[in-house]
């Protein structure tokens, strides 16, 4: 069944958690897709997982399109959050428009996701009003890593809990259609779970929420530069990927690799003409 905003709405109603998990191409997004994951977000994570970038400041909108367009052709189920990179909407609600209408029109995403409470409504609210579903990103938002200091668990104080619930709040006031809660302490998310009426998306929030996200290197251990203290392996994808590399190497250069059932035959007799 197709996912769409108002499938996922419905969950939450219906108390049924939902799920999610990043892709960036096509072949994984199709595997994903099958898997039956109800939504895929095209993250901006890219930029760490995909180019090697140290953070996800460096990721352009031209990168977004192009893997959000790729993840589309793949994903025929699931619903398709594209992330809107640093500076693509901050710097004023004309360009966030703009640039979520890009996502839509030339990435073919479904809806858009930005960082930010209180001070991005007025910008959801604009792409909203532009018939742009808007996911919220609140807690722990990496574009804004270097005015907090580093990757950092968020709300933990009275009045940054206090902030975060006033955030929330105000997104879905705006027409956010979902929140994302990143590195949030388990009861706060639960708390700002139970007071939202659209669905609340975890990653390393507890699992009160009405869904969960991860990085799908992460969760397949395919991305080793670090594991955060939320990330689950599910497989060791990475591991066995090496092994098969190495295998692969091994069989080449030993002259096992290709054998007989791996080529195509000719006559002898057009051979022979050759010389």
């Amino acid at each position: 069944m197709k996912n769409t905003v108002v499938t996922i709405q419905q969950a939450k109603e219906n108390g049924e958690k939902v799920t999610m998990l990043t892709a960036y191409d096509y072949s994984m997004a199709k595997l994903i897709d099958e898997a039956g994951i109800n939504m895929i977000l095209v993250g901006d994570s890219l930029g760490m997982v995909m180019l090697g970038y140290e953070d996800t400041l460096s990721v352009t909108m031209e990168d977004m399109i192009h893997h959000t367009a790729a993840v589309a052709r793949g994903a025929k189920n699931a619903l398709i959050v594209a992330d809107m990179p640093f500076m693509s909407y901050q710097t004023s609600v004309y360009d966030a428009v703009v640039n979520a209408g890009r996502l839509m029109k030339e990435g073919r995403a479904q809806a858009v996701k930005l960082e930010g409470g209180r001070e991005v409504t007025e910008h959801i609210r604009a792409i909203t009003n532009a018939s742009i579903p808007v996911v919220a990103h609140l807690g722990l938002t990496p574009q804004s890593l270097n005015a907090f200091g580093g990757f950092k668990v968020q709300g933990k104080s009275e009045a940054a809990a206090k902030k975060l619930l006033e955030d929330a709040i105000a997104v879905e006031e705006a027409g956010a259609v979902a929140v994302v809660l990143e590195c949030v302490p388990a009861k706060l998310a639960e708390l700002i779970s139970k007071r939202l009426t659209i669905p609340t998306i975890g990653i390393g929030a507890g699992a009160g929420c009405d869904g969960q996200v991860l990085v799908y290197q992460d969760m397949l251990a395919m991305f080793s530069d670090f594991k955060p203290k939320f990330v689950k392996h599910f497989a060791q994808i990475g591991e066995a990927m090496k092994a098969a590399f190495a295998a692969y190497s091994e069989e080449v250069k030993s002259g096992v690799f290709p054998a007989q059932e791996h080529t195509f035959k000719i006559d002898d007799e057009v051979i022979e003409k050759l010389y």
